[in-house]
């Protein structure tokens, strides 16, 4: 039998100057020794009580007592300055949130299990409010994107558009802020070649082309940002979002699509049709407590995930809480004039059978002057249709979810809750 002799040393190592751990393990030590004598003197009490008689010590269990206090206090401001040593290594910029994030990292392990699909800005607003709580988050984000900086990676070096993923890694990432703001980081338009593309989308590319697997670099991404949860791409081909309108016309890519008019589209298809869905994806829709559509692009975003393969064939099979999520306002080019019922349809057009139960809406108007600013854009408020889509056969909940702001989108917070309040409530349909 051969002995390493460098993996016996290796503990030794931890004695090496400048870790900063050597005081708290000399600190532990001199804790432990005085607990145990404290130990000694306390619980052979009687046998020094007995040498009393002899001119022995006579207050032995007192002085038992101080001895194990004072140890346990020394071995607990050991640990203590040991685990922030550590903590000031890897998180320098969050060693109070220690405790904070170890608890986070053990909650996604034994948390509710919630699917979120969809894609957008929407989805990572979704994600930035789930992981306050705890629950183990699979986000599944489209990989049909064929505008601004994720298509031309795609044009150019013919890795699937990392956009929508980036969003999700950010949303997700428990790293320190720098690290966040450097994924977020765009380049000026006047930057060259690099104008206008996002550094994280930089990375995620570079990562595939190092690994070889659009997958691998989006967990290797996972592990710099140290996200709480798991980001996955609904397939690894390469696809093309397109749609057939009610007049018999074809157009080909997301952006085209997002332009087509809802009321005018008849459906919208992936080319390749099909294309094999990530098995983690399939897997994890099975084992889900929750499953969350939206909030996103009706079209581009949700629907674009259900066109992979099994995928809708999973959510119709599962026995997990399912939620789609309506947009608060509509999408120039893509929903004009949809209210929440005509989300739904659209939806169900592309299913053979419901991949969801509850319609969760929002029922706060935003004010006057910012709709006015919207509407001058082309956006306008989604109403909430609820009884229309109860006569659909879906459960609609209505709830104040959009933010207090300028800017009418879902309020993180809120939205949250509002889902982990149907996933307790469950087949409860006064709910609404």
């Amino acid at each position: 039998m051969r002995i390493d002799l460098g993996e016996l040393a290796r503990p030794l190592r931890w004695l090496t100057p400048g870790l900063g751990v050597k005081r708290w393990y000399a600190l532990i030590f001199v804790g432990l020794s005085l607990a145990g004598i404290g130990a000694v003197l306390f619980f052979n009490l009687f046998a020094y009580e007995l040498a009393a008689v002899f001119g022995g010590p006579p207050y032995a269990a007192p002085f038992g007592a101080l001895g194990i206090a004072l140890g346990l206090v020394a071995v607990i401001f050991g640990v203590r300055g040991m685990m922030k040593s550590v903590a000031r290594t890897f998180l320098p910029a969050e060693e109070q949130r220690l405790v904070d994030v170890m608890l986070s990292r053990r909650s996604m392990g034994t948390g509710l299990r919630c699917v979120v699909i969809g894609g957008g800005t929407g989805l990572a607003t979704l994600l930035r409010g789930l992981k306050q709580h705890a629950v183990n988050i699979t986000a599944v984000a489209a990989v049909s994107d064929e505008g601004g900086s994720s298509g031309r990676l795609r044009q150019d070096l013919g890795v699937l558009p990392p956009g929508d993923v980036r969003n999700c890694l950010v949303a997700l990432a428990d790293s320190e802020p720098t690290m966040t703001q450097l994924f977020e980081h765009r380049f000026a338009d006047a930057a060259g070649t690099l104008g206008g593309h996002s550094f994280g989308n930089l990375l995620i590319a570079a990562l595939t082309e190092i690994t070889g697997d659009f997958e691998k670099a989006v967990l290797a991404s996972s592990e710099i940002l140290a996200i709480r949860g798991r980001v996955l791409p609904p397939t690894l081909q390469s696809v093309t979002l397109c749609a057939r309108l009610r007049n018999g016309e074809t157009v080909r890519g997301e952006l085209q699509v997002a332009h087509a008019g809802g009321q005018q589209i008849d459906r919208v298809y992936l080319d390749p049709p099909n294309p094999a869905p990530v098995p983690d994806v399939i897997e994890a829709i099975a084992q889900a407590d929750v499953l969350v559509l939206g909030p996103g692009s009706i079209f581009t975003s949700i629907v674009a995930n259900l066109l992979v393969a099994g995928v809708t064939e999973a959510l119709a099979d599962t026995e997990a809480v399912r939620v789609l999520v309506c947009n608060v306002m509509t999408q120039p080019g893509e929903t004009d004039g949809f209210d929440a019922a005509e989300h739904v349809a659209a939806i169900l057009r592309h299913v053979p059978r419901p991949v969801f139960d509850y319609v969760l809406l929002n029922d706060m108007k935003p004010p006057g002057s910012v709709l006015a600013r919207y509407q001058a854009e082309g956006a306008e408020y989604v109403a909430p249709a609820s009884q229309p889509i109860a006569r659909l056969g879906f459960i609609p909940v209505c709830r104040h979810l959009i933010a207090e702001e300028d800017i009418v989108r879902h309020d993180p917070d809120r939205l949250a809750a509002a889902i982990l309040e149907i996933a307790a409530k469950r087949g409860d349909r006064s709910i609404w």
